[in-house]
C-alpha cells in the first residue's frame, strides 16, 4: 500500500505508531490516558495522545485507512483477573466498534495478550470475532498467534494479532494469512541486540545478587542432575513437610525436592553449611527454576530473572517477554541487566526512540508495548491481499 492514513488507539508510546509509519503511513489521530506514555509519544512523533476515546465522538476523528489498537489487554491476561468482556476495560473494544460502525475504515490491525485466545473457553474471540464480521470485515477464520522471535528479534511473546478488511460483500470469506519460515526459538540468539561494551554501572547487578547467584550456580554444579523438571525450593530439602491444604501439584514438587536432597544429601549439607542455611537469603532467594534443560553448564551462562516465584535460568536463545511487571532480565555472562535502550531494541523501536527519563517507567512502558516488528509484519501481510 503506498501512502496512507491510520488512527493509533490506546496508544501508549507508539508501538503501532512506528510500525505504520515505517509501512509508509501517517498518523492522523491517537488516544492515550496514560500521562507518561502521552509525554513519551509527544516526545518522539509530535503528536498530542492525550485523548480518552470514550470521550470522543467518532465523527470527530478525521477519515483515515487503518485503525490500530492494541486495546487493554488487563482484562484478558493471566496476570489480570481474567473477567474479560465483564470488566469495564474489555468493554473498550466496543469503543473501537463505535468507530469502525461510523469510519467503515478499510483496514483493522488490533493486537492482545495470547489468553484472549482461551478466555472464557473461547467465548471472548467468538464475540469479537463476531462483532467485526457483522460490521462487514473479512478476517481469519482462527486468531493470528505470533512472536518477535519468528522474525529474529529476541524475545519470546506470543500475542493475538486481528486482522481485517472491510469488505461487506465478502465478509462470509476467511482471510488466509501465514508468515513465510518464521525462526525458532533456537535460531535466536540473545546477544544479537545487546550494546557493545561496559554500559552505565547503574545496570550492573549488586555484590548480593552476585553471591546469591554464585550459590545457585555452585549448587546446580553440585548436583548429580543436568535437567531438573521440577522448582527447586530450599526449605523443603529436609524437615518440612507439605501441608494438608496444598494442592497436589505443589505436594508433588515438595516430594520431588525432598527425593533430591537424599540423592545428593552430603553436597547439598556441605552447601548449606557454607551459604548459612540461605539465612540472608529472601524467601524468592530460595528457590530457583532451572529452564535451561542441559543446554548451558554455568547459571552465568543463560538468562536470569529474579521472580517472585524464585530465581529462574534460562537458555541465552530468547529473553521471556518484557512485561509491564519489573522483573528485568540479567545476562548471565555480563552479570547485568538489560539497559533501557536494549529493551527498547527488543521490542524493535529504533535506536533513535526517545525513552521516558525514568528507567522505571521506560522499562514499564516498553514491556506493556506492541512489538513493532511484529505489527510491521503483521500489516505488511494484510496490505498485500487484493
Amino acid at each position: 500500500m503506498n501512502k496512507f492514513k491510520f488512527i493509533d488507539l490506546f496508544s501508549g508510546i507508539g508501538g503501532f505508531h512506528q510500525a505504520m509509519e515505517n509501512l509508509g503511513g501517517e498518523c492522523v489521530f491517537a488516544s492515550e490516558i496514560d500521562p507518561h506514555c502521552i509525554e513519551t509519544y509527544y516526545n518522539n512523533y509530535k503528536i498530542d495522545a492525550n485523548h480518552n476515546v470514550r470521550e470522543v465522538a467518532a465523527e470527530d476523528i478525521p477519515a483515515h485507512d487503518v485503525l490500530c489498537a492494541g486495546f487493554p489487554c488487563q482484562a484478558f491476561s493471566k496476570d489480570g483477573f481474567q473477567k474479560g468482556m465483564s470488566d469495564t476495560r474489555g468493554t473498550l473494544f466496543f469503543e473501537i466498534e463505535r468507530i469502525l460502525q461510523y469510519h467503515k475504515t478499510k483496514y483493522i490491525v488490533l493486537e492482545n495478550v495470547r489468553n484472549l485466545v482461551s478466555h472464557d473457553q473461547g467465548n471472548t474471540w467468538k464475540t469479537i470475532h463476531s462483532h467485526l464480521k457483522a460490521l462487514g470485515y473479512r478476517l481469519t477464520p482462527v486468531p493470528i498467534i505470533i512472536s518477535p522471535h519468528q522474525f529474529g528479534v529476541p524475545q519470546l511473546r506470543e500475542r493475538v494479532v486481528i486482522l481485517g478488511i472491510y469488505d461487506p460483500e465478502n465478509a462470509d470469506k476467511d482471510l488466509q494469512i501465514t508468515f513465510d519460515n518464521p525462526k525458532t526459538k533456537d535460531e535466536n540468539d540473545v546477544y544479537s541486540i545487546l550494546d557493545d561494551g561496559k554500559v552505565e554501572d547503574k545496570y550492573y547487578i549488586s555484590e548480593k545478587e552476585e553471591y546469591v547467584l554464585n550459590a545457585w550456580d555452585e549448587f546446580y554444579k553440585g548436583i548429580k542432575e543436568t535437567v531438573i523438571g521440577f522448582p527447586i525450593w530450599a526449605e523443603y530439602f529436609k524437615d518440612k513437610d507439605a501441608e494438608e491444604d496444598f494442592p497436589e501439584w505443589k505436594k508433588e514438587f515438595i516430594r520431588k525436592n525432598k527425593a533430591l536432597y537424599q540423592l545428593n544429601k552430603k553436597f547439598i549439607d556441605t552447601w548449606l553449611i557454607k551459604y548459612d542455611n540461605l539465612q540472608s537469603f529472601t524467601p524468592t532467594q530460595r528457590k530457583m527454576e532451572w529452564q535451561a534443560g542441559d543446554k548451558i553448564k554455568s547459571l552465568w551462562e543463560g538468562v536470569i530473572q529474579f521472580r517472585p516465584s524464585g530465581i529462574r535460568v534460562k537458555t541465552p536463545t530468547c529473553f521471556p517477554a518484557l512485561v509491564a511487571i519489573v522483573q528485568i532480565p540479567i545476562i548471565g555472562k555480563y552479570k547485568r541487566r538489560l539497559t533501557v535502550r536494549e529493551a527498547a531494541r527488543l521490542q524493535s523501536f529504533p535506536n533513535t526512540f526517545i525513552p521516558d527519563a525514568d528507567d522505571h517507567q521506560a522499562y514499564k512502558q516498553f514491556g506493556n508495548a506492541v512489538n513493532v516488528d511484529v505489527i510491521e509484519q503483521a500489516a505488511r501481510k494484510l496490505f498485500e491481499i487484493k
